[in-house]
Parts: structure tokens; sequence; C-alpha cells
């Protein structure tokens, strides 16, 4: 009897069409697998569809097919310790399927039919009375300032340049307020902060190479210097592929942060909103197949 599965895409993703969503149908029913398709029609309901599932279901099987904004909508909508997800990836960037070392729709599938799945961490995100839970980072200062400019329109033209283009402007209103970190009980001041559930920031780009979605905690890459100089230096190591390093920089562990500062805010890529917050890490919260 095949197995019942849910697959929530998002058909603004760049990398969909009904073509492209038709053979995965098939080639999941080929490998033992009854999708239902859901289609989002807007960023909402990719909650509201796990959601659902998850009062639904007493062990859901979903895929999600769209980047990671829409990951992280499904995210969301889980149930902790209940479901268990597969990634195809449709999106801009597609940051946690490369966490998974997923490269194309037709490895994606081979997972979803024959992989075997892994408990994954998360963050969890609290802030002005709002929880929002994340997979991949969220970050604090110029990286929050940065998504909070992107402009969908241009997004949809030119995908990743639009943050090139979002991060050209936030350089002329430039921002010398401090971040104060309570991590783990210590105090640390940063002006920027990103707080790393994975190694990969933004694609390819390693940023923090001992986070691990599949263990708990997370590696918090800390920016020091003000100056757009120690920014630049740090994106200029990241195209080369070095982890950024040297002074200004700075990455430790923790589990747990707290954050008194009322800077731009983002998770798995989205505009959140502005502290002060608190990020906790969730353990167990959802198998994903790898």
């Amino acid at each position: 009897m095949a197995e019942r599965c849910f697959l929530i895409v998002n058909p603004t993703s760049g990398g969909y069409s009904r073509q492209k969503i038709a053979e995965v149908v098939n080639s999941l029913e080929r490998g033992g697998k009854a999708p239902e398709l859901l289609l989002t029609r807007c960023a909402a309901d990719a909650g509201l569809f796990a959601r659902r599932i998850c009062t639904e279901e007493a062990a859901p099987f979903i895929v999600v097919g769209g980047g990671d904004g829409t990951i992280n909508g499904v995210l969301n909508g889980l149930a902790p310790g209940k479901a268990t997800l597969a990634i195809l990836p449709l999106g801009t960037a597609n940051v946690l399927a490369k966490e998974l070392g997923i490269r194309s729709l037709e490895e994606a599938i081979r997972r979803i039919t024959g992989g075997e799945a892994r408990t994954m961490a998360v963050g969890l995100l609290e802030a002005q009375g709002e929880k929002r839970y994340f997979s991949l980072m969220a970050g604090i200062g110029v990286d929050g300032a940065v998504v909070e400019d992107v402009r969908l329109g241009e997004k949809r033209v030119v995908g990743k340049g639009a943050y090139l283009l979002a991060a050209m402007r936030r350089l002329a209103a430039w921002d010398r307020e401090p971040l104060r970190i309570r991590a783990d009980g210590r105090e640390v001041e940063c002006h920027s902060a990103v707080i790393c559930n994975g190694a990969r920031y933004g694609g390819d780009f390693v940023l923090a190479p001992t986070a691990d979605i599949f263990t708990p905690g997370f590696q918090v890459v800390c920016i020091r210097g003000g100056t757009r100089r120690t920014y630049a230096r740090l994106a200029l190591d990241l195209f080369r592929g070095r982890v950024p390093s040297g002074p200004g920089i700075t990455t430790f562990p923790a589990r747990l942060l707290e954050i008194s500062t009322a800077k731009a805010v983002q998770v798995d890529g989205d505009y959140v909103g502005r502290g002060p917050l608190r990020i906790v890490v969730v353990e167990n919260f959802v198998r994903v197949l790898a």
C-alpha cells in the first residue's frame, strides 16, 4: 500500500513549473508514495497547511517544495516531535537543502523514496509576544536590516542579487549602535550577530563550519567592528570560500541568548521584526530525510 504524504508547494518559487511538479508527483507515486498536492496562495498558507496536517495525522510525512522561506513557514506550523519532513529545492538559495547535501530535484526524490530520517534541532526566537522557529539562522543587526530592505520585485527579477542591492542601500544608512547579548549567562557586545543552527549562509557560503542542524546548539558569529571595512572583509572571505575570521569577528557556542537592543531581525532569510528577543535551542523538533 502506498504511503500517504503531503506535498506543500509554493508556486511563486523560482524553480516552480506545473510540468516539474507533475513529474515530481509521478516519481513519488512510482516510489511507493501517495502524495496530496497543496499549493500555497500566500505566505501564511504553508504554516496553515502544516498545522492542519499535524492536527489530522498521527505521524505526518510532509514534502516541502519551495525555498527556505516556505520551509520556515511549514516549520512554524508543525507540532514539535511529530512530523517527518522532506525538501524539494525550488527556491532562490535553498540553504537547508544544501545543508542536507541535496543539489537537485532528482536527488531530493531519491531521499524521499529511499532516504533515512534524522532528528533535527531548531532554534526558537521569542520577541514582543511572538514565537518563530528557524532551521538555519537568525541574524540581528546589519544582517537583519539588509533582509528588511530586500524588495520583492527585485528578488523576482535578479534572485540573490536583490540582497546585494539591499546591502548597498544599507551602506548609505549605517547604524553604529552596539548590540548587547547575554549568551548562556555571559555578556557580549557586538555590532551584529548571526546565530547559526547550520553551517551555511545565503547558499554555499560557509559561515559557521562547526554548526550542525542535527546537533543541538548554536554557533554565534559576533561582528564586533562597527565599520563598513569589517563587513567588507567578512563578505570577501565568504566569496573566496573562506570562513570569516580576524579582528572584529568572533565565533562562540551558545544555547540560550537574550538580546535587549531593538535592531532588525531575520530568520531563515525573512525579516521578522525587531528586538528585544530571546533565542533558545529546541531539540528533537522534526525528523528530516537526509
